[in-house]
């Protein structure tokens, strides 16, 4: 049913719904010393049957297909049963796409026929629009199934706590799919170089919280206008307007353009900003007490959702006050996606983009040279990044390291002027993502704590999710009512 994220072909030709398995990417951390390699797909290992689990997929669009590539390389991992609307198109090329890498699926249009004919699924995956997020959720968690469900957990605040309540009624594990809390770079941030781990020590290899005391965070996620409607597909690949109107949608365009309409969905802030809303929440270890928002369907004015919006949170952190701003805009894909926390001894940019991550350490910050020599950063280039200035003066700098004599530059910090601060440090975090996508440690993490039938195993259980879902659906309130809205302690309780 998440079929709207991208554009259908114009001929009834299925092109493959999943990359060839030589384009998954693997976890790579310098800082473990090499390449932490990811399992083989499990249709090539021999299972025991007894290990297996069994798997359904209710909503097979982009969204979908991005869960069951990601599946494809975890051990263990049977398809039994795909649930999509799109017939047409959707249902049948996933089908076509899974069979061919040996999983034999039944599908179905109506995801209670699919609860009521497959006993023996053990965990289905939600990827559906917003809106249909809670019905499936409560059904399938009340079927006693597992449930893996994709962000934004529900698109309204009613219908979240519906499916936390659901969760804790029938005892079973309801993951959110907010998968950078599974990205073992945004988890190697938090637990080596961000936490406090001893406030009476002076040593920063004690101590860590690289950054100080956070200030400030700012991210965005800026989508080309290109990203931003998807035209209706030939009469091939219709949707019968009956089968429409049956599941909740207008017509078709509004079916593949669901992000865009009230009924559906919280719009933009929702689909992009919950991701990294949900960032400020875990890093900071707080909710926020206030949001002032601006926007507006300035753009794409026959949509109903703000196409920007730029939102200001308040957080009373346990360390003091913290500014956090965000801003999605969807005609412009400039500067990309990130999320950066400001302390006043560093700076992080992190993101799933690889190429985006890299921490600064203010002048007078202690040094970081024992966390480069043991592995928790690497030293960067300067040269490389546009955002720093040299002058011709500047002379090399380097690391005399015992087997790592990394060059720091090819000039030295330079003379600055009296209304400048110093040029910063910078460093490269080693923790990345080669081989395997950014969902499939969220995915494992999720089987992890099915297997062992544990939801303190969870990295984003209900109660988690559902505090981002407050935090976020907020903002567009604020944008309507143009002011500072409050949020008290009991928003985020169930």
């Amino acid at each position: 049913m998440d079929s709207a994220s991208h554009p259908a072909p114009d001929s009834g030709a299925s092109p493959p719904l999943l990359p060839a398995l030589s384009r998954r990417r693997f976890i790579h951390s310098s800082a473990a010393a090499g390449l932490v390699a990811g399992a083989a797909p499990s249709i090539l290992r021999a299972q025991t049957p007894s290990d297996e689990i069994q798997v359904a997929v209710i909503g097979c669009g982009a969204e979908g297909g991005v869960l069951m590539d990601s599946c494809l390389n975890i051990p263990g991992i049977r398809f039994r049963a795909l649930c999509d609307i799109w017939e047409a198109f959707s249902l049948r090329r996933a089908a076509g796409t899974i069979k061919r890498y040996g999983h034999e699926v039944t599908t179905y249009v109506d995801y209670r026929e699919m609860l009521d004919k497959e006993p023996e699924i053990d965990a289905v995956l939600i990827a559906t629009p917003d809106f249909w997020h809670a019905d499936h959720t409560v059904a399938c968690l009340q079927a006693g199934k597992q449930v893996y469900c994709e962000k934004m957990m529900a698109d309204t605040v009613d219908n979240a706590r519906r499916m936390v309540q659901a969760a804790n009624e029938t005892g079973k594990l309801l993951q959110i799919g907010h998968q950078r809390r599974s990205n073992p770079r945004y988890i190697n941030l938090l637990n080596e170089l961000i936490k406090l781990r001893d406030d009476s020590s002076t040593d920063p290899l004690e101590r860590r919280a690289i950054l100080g005391r956070i200030t400030n965070v700012n991210a965005q996620w800026n989508r080309s206008k290109s990203s931003s409607e998807i035209k209706e597909p030939k009469a091939n690949l219709m949707i019968d307007e009956a089968v429409l109107q049956q599941y909740g949608y207008k017509n078709m365009y509004e079916f593949l353009n669901w992000r865009w309409f009230r009924a559906y969905s919280a719009g933009p802030i929702s689909d992009l900003g919950a991701h990294q809303i949900d960032i400020f929440n875990w890093f900071l270890d707080s909710t926020p007490s206030g949001v002032i928002a601006a926007g507006g369907t300035d753009y794409y004015t026959n949509n109903e959702h703000y196409d920007n919006i730029m939102a200001v949170f308040d957080y009373n952190t346990a360390q003091g006050v913290a500014r956090a701003f965000y801003q999605v805009l969807t005609t412009t894909s400039a500067n990309g996606f990130f999320e950066r926390f400001m302390g006043d001894e560093g700076t992080v940019q992190i993101s799933e983009d690889p190429s985006s991550n890299r921490v600064y350490r203010e002048a007078h910050a202690e040094s970081w040279d024992g966390l480069v020599q043991e592995g928790l950063l690497n030293p960067a280039f300067l040269e490389d990044d546009p955002g720093v200035d040299y002058k011709m003066w500047e002379k090399p700098r380097t690391w005399n390291l015992p087997g790592k004599p990394w060059v720091r530059n090819t000039k030295a910090v330079a003379l600055t002027d009296a209304r400048d601060s110093a040029k910063l440090d910078a460093y490269d975090l080693p923790t990345v993502l080669v081989d395997k996508s950014s969902h499939q440690p969220h995915l494992e993490n999720f089987f992890d704590a099915v297997r062992a039938n544990d939801k303190a195993l969870l990295n984003c259980p209900a109660e988690v999710a559902f505090r981002t879902c407050v935090t976020v659906l907020r903002v567009n309130e604020a944008v309507a009512a143009q002011q500072r809205l409050a949020f008290a302690p009991e928003d985020f309780v169930v």
